[in-house]
């Protein structure tokens, strides 16, 4: 018997198709060892070592890997091939007992047949310098966070935590933020000009060469305007006023063809931007739905830096172009991109298909919806690579206004052949203007002055802050979106309204905390700086103990300095309110915390009343604002306690609004109101009853039934609505690997 052993059930389901009954094919379900959970785990005096455990959750499924290592013949570490994947390896190699040296390692791009009977043919050692690579990352990660988050604790809020990667995209936000913040707006104004071909008695003309056009004023005495040149209306005014009686007539013209290149097949980075743009999709829910389609075997694998296109993916994508779109729209020689990205090295090839026939159209019944549009768009894109290019006839015409300064400019482009363009239609818009001539009169059907005012830079999306962070040379393709869920989920950021990143108080006051006194942290050369020693350690150029050496002795020795030298009081002052302590009777003050602003008792410690800013807008665990509390009062009113009888009362907690008994302190019932902020809408499918709804404990955050104690029905991953195809159980998000899974431990199914 072979043992082949994967990291994912759905990625093990797939290869099972291929292989024959000799083989058993099982899932790690991710990493087997990992550092404990309640300690560092880093042994600092003994070369950095990392002490190992096998988790809890991971005990059930070692044992049975471990009862079939012994029975089988050959054991086939078959985990993805990046650094994540090398370690995995490695670590499962070490639970089972193989020596590394002989244990069987194949790695492959895309699961299909092919790919795998090739891999199988061409097995290999455990990379050791792609191991180190990954440990000296989750050592030097390991020793940033839980050497820094304790000082945040004692220094700032509870509960905070500090990381080398998420504080620099949290500073990237901050700036940003204060970026708007001091943006100053500006008036501006346009003048316009609406003209069409002179009519001119007895001369027919088609009615497309009748149709009006807008040029825009474009330059005042021969030198070209600056958008921001005329300021104010009484400039546009003045303009219009030397234009009147004005005639217009055709000065230049230009024409020409120009050629619009197709895109780039995706990167993972590309792959998040386009996803974000197109889609709507985060950059996590991108990853999600990628390692899905990989684990089907649809696509190839989705972390990657490579631009590269196999030999017999080109072949196939010119195969499927000339017999579905015709010969034209095929290349004659295959279409090559070059990798730019520095220290790309986490695969040979760039996302796309693993069949070039398998288009959307027929796979869309194997897919779900979100599914089909991610795997639409990979599709389109690297087929669109390998497609002739479209060509747009592009026109510029330039008006004089007869007897003043001023000169229009109106731009024409319309679309001759539409190319890669009819696989992958990107935004543009075809401007159509009549056939015109040099020295043409024009007539003037309207002059259109239009008041603007420029915008401050808008927030970082989730496609934005990942072009920032690969600009930077911040992370790698499999950190990005990791990276701002962390943000999110620590609340160091909210998205707004248009699903932008905006940061929250506490991140401020962090942030500004990290730059003053542990400026490497958050310095954006030196985290490149550690990323290119990491892919040195994977090029075997350096050894990892002396990097994580390097950066750590004048770390910790500065932070030990700064426990004692910076005051809470410095970093979180307070500041004074107009409420009064509706228990005591003493000001309140305004204090932050990890989740913002909020109203404390001065009478401290003798006093611990708290409450919620007036007004405050709500937040990401659902502070509610005056507004929905009043709407709330109003639902809520004549709500009776069942306990003693006293009316209930709307209150506001941390986590959002809540029934109280206005009986307290004798009677101290607390209820949910079903829905409302932390409602999920899904209906509770122990009880039947209830709703789950977000709540919060010491662990962080979790669902449950608002029917407790009734109902003590809980999940600790945020449910979809799903149920789970093998046991009906709910489906619930698991936030840290980003996949969906059953909430029945006992299941294992995995979406």
């Amino acid at each position: 018997m072979k043992l082949v052993i994967v990291e994912s059930p759905t990625k093990a389901k797939t290869i099972t198709k291929f292989l024959g009954d000799d083989f058993v094919i099982e899932s790690s379900f991710g990493h087997v060892r990992d550092l404990p959970v309640s300690k560092m785990g880093i042994d600092i005096e003994h070369d950095f070592e990392p002490k190992y455990v096998v988790p809890a959750k991971a005990k059930k499924n070692l044992k049975k890997l471990q009862d079939l290592a012994k029975k089988s013949d050959n054991i086939i570490l078959a985990t993805d091939e990046d650094r994540e994947g090398e370690a995995i390896a490695w670590h499962l190699a070490q639970a089972l007992k193989i020596n590394e040296k002989k244990a069987e390692r194949i790695v492959f791009h895309e699961i299909t047949k092919s790919a795998i009977i090739q891999a199988l043919e061409h097995p290999r050692k455990i990379d050791m310098k792609l191991v180190d690579a990954q440990q000296a990352r989750r050592v030097l990660d390991r020793l940033v966070g839980y050497e820094l988050s304790p000082f945040l604790w004692k220094k700032v809020a509870k509960g905070l935590s500090a990381g080398r990667v998420q504080s620099v995209a949290v500073r990237l936000i901050i700036e940003r933020e204060r970026e708007i913040q001091k943006f100053i707006t500006q008036e501006y104004w346009s003048v316009s000009a609406v003209l069409s071909r002179c009519a001119r008695s007895g001369e027919a003309r088609e009615n497309s060469q009748q149709l009006p056009f807008t040029a825009r004023l474009n330059k005042i005495s021969n030198k070209t305007i600056d958008k921001l040149e005329i300021t104010n209306q009484e400039q546009a005014d003045k303009i219009l006023s030397e234009l009147a009686g004005a005639g217009y007539s055709v000065a230049n013209l230009e024409k020409k063809q120009t050629k619009k290149q197709p895109p780039k097949p995706f990167t993972t980075s590309s792959l998040q931007q386009t996803a974000n743009r197109w889609l709507g999709f985060s950059a996590k829910q991108t990853m999600m739905l990628a390692q899905q389609l990989y684990e089907q075997g649809l696509i190839t694998y989705m972390r990657t830096d490579s631009l590269n296109l196999a030999e017999n993916f080109l072949s196939q994508a010119a195969d499927y172009i000339k017999t579905n779109l015709g010969a034209g729209y095929a290349l004659k020689q295959p279409r090559r991109f070059k990798t730019k990205t520095k220290g790309a090295q986490e695969a040979h090839e760039a996302i796309r298909p693993s069949e070039a026939a398998n288009s959307p159209e027929a796979m869309a019944a194997t897919l779900s919806p979100t599914q089909s549009r991610l795997y639409k768009l990979i599709w389109q894109r690297a087929i669109a690579s390998q497609m002739a290019e479209a060509i747009v006839d592009a026109t510029v015409v330039d008006v004089d206004a007869s007897g003043t300064p001023y000169q229009f400019r109106a731009n024409g482009q319309i679309l001759k052949f539409d190319g890669y363009l009819k696989i992958y239609p990107e935004k543009s818009q075809e401007i159509e203007l009549p056939e015109l001539k040099i020295k043409e009169r024009l007539d003037l059907k309207e002059l259109k002055p239009e008041q603007h005012f420029t915008k401050p830079p808008a927030r970082y999306s989730d496609a934005g802050l990942v072009k920032e962070l690969e600009k930077y040379g911040i992370g790698r393709p499999s950190t990005y979106a990791p990276t701002i869920n962390t943000i999110v989920e620590r609340n160091y950021v909210q998205r707004d309204e248009g699903k932008r990143l905006a940061p929250t108080d506490i991140a401020f006051v962090v942030n500004d905390l990290l730059a003053e006194h542990f400026p490497k942290i958050v310095d954006y050369q030196f985290t490149a700086k550690m990323e290119n020693q990491f892919d040195a350690i994977a090029e075997g150029e350096i050894k990892w103990q002396p990097v994580i050496k390097e950066f750590y002795e004048p770390f910790h020795a500065n932070l030990e300095n700064k426990y004692e030298v910076i005051n809470k009081q410095d970093i979180m002052p307070e500041e004074k309110s107009t409420e009064v302590c509706d228990k005591c009777g003493a000001p309140m003050i305004i204090k932050t915390g990890r989740y913002g602003k909020f109203l404390a008792c001065s009478g401290f410690p003798d006093c611990k009343n708290i409450k919620g800013l007036p007004g405050a807008d709500k937040n990401k665990n659902g502070q509610a604002d005056s507004k929905e509390v009043e709407e709330l009062k109003e639902k809520y009113k004549g709500e009776i306690c069942e306990k003693c009888g006293s009316p209930m009362a709307i209150k506001v907690g941390k986590f959002g609004p809540f029934l109280a008994c206005t009986g307290y302190p004798k009677c101290k019932n607390l209820k949910n109101i079903n829905g409302g902020a932390n409602g999920t809408g899904i209906k509770c499918p122990v009880c039947g009853e209830g709703e789950i709804v977000q709540k919060r404990s010491k662990r962080g955050l979790f669902y449950a039934c608002n029917q407790y104690p009734k109902c003590k029905t809980a999940y600790w991953g945020k449910p979809t609505g799903e149920k789970c195809p093998d046991c009906d159980s709910l489906l619930v998000e698991d936030a840290k690997k980003g996949e969906v899974k059953c909430s029945n431990k006992d299941c294992g199914y995995i979406k």
